[in-house]
């Protein structure tokens, strides 16, 4: 099957994330793998025929053969409240792809990476770092709650930063901001690792512009946005 096919995905597992996150892992028949970032259209169809189709990043590594999909609801959503909240194992939706050959990371790629996360930006991050990629990670999010796959970061003995930018836990005295330009060169002083960015649009633009500024080369510098 091509990746452009629609194909029926089954629920056969859902993990919860965080309060308004979770992970569903689906059986979709003639699934021939992904690359570590890749992602994949979704499509829901209502018994009325109303159709709503929204993009997904793949969370899990290729190696582990089932794709898992990291939804975060989204307050009046059409697909994600019912992803989070209503969904159950055994049911069923449409998926196509996988789909991306820019923003993704490959074992061939040996030397150590940057990734910068915005929110739901980890998804794709946690893909290439559960596929063995040497990363240091930097992630920003409203609140300890919001921060998906935490636990599993510390087990891995990932090098995480943390910033807050809504409500800091008790006692924390880390950042407490939006990733800025004094941020990045604190976190990461030298230029020249290969950097993936993953957030919001605005927070994207933001970040890329400011490597360039602290001299990291365009080229090096990988992006995906959503919003």
């Amino acid at each position: 099957m091509r990746p452009t096919d629609w194909r029926k995905a089954t629920v056969e597992r859902i993990r919860p994330e965080t309060p308004r996150a979770a992970t569903l892992t689906l059986n979709v028949p003639g699934w021939s793998g992904h690359r570590a970032g890749q992602h994949v259209d979704v499509r829901l169809t209502a018994d009325d025929g109303y159709q709503a189709q929204r993009r997904y990043s793949i969370a899990s590594a290729p190696a582990d053969g089932a794709p898992q999909i990291t939804v975060v609801e989204v307050d009046g959503g059409e697909v994600s409240p019912w992803m989070v909240s209503v969904a159950r194992e055994e049911d069923t939706f449409e998926v196509r792809g996988p789909f991306g050959g820019w923003f993704v990371w490959d074992p061939a790629h040996t030397e150590p990476v940057l990734m910068i996360g915005g929110g739901s930006g980890l998804v794709p991050l946690m893909s290439m770092v559960r596929a063995g990629a040497p990363a240091r990670l930097l992630v920003s999010a409203r609140d300890r709650d919001d921060v998906l796959y935490l636990d599993e970061l510390e087990k891995r003995g990932v090098d995480l930063a943390l910033t807050y930018t809504r409500r800091m836990p008790l006692g924390w005295t880390g950042w407490n901001r939006r990733v800025d330009r004094e941020m990045l060169w604190k976190w990461q002083p030298r230029v020249g690792p290969r950097v993936y960015v993953c957030g919001p649009t605005a927070f994207v633009e933001s970040v890329a512009d400011d490597l360039v500024f602290l001299g990291h080369d365009p080229a090096n510098i990988r992006t995906e946005r959503f919003g």
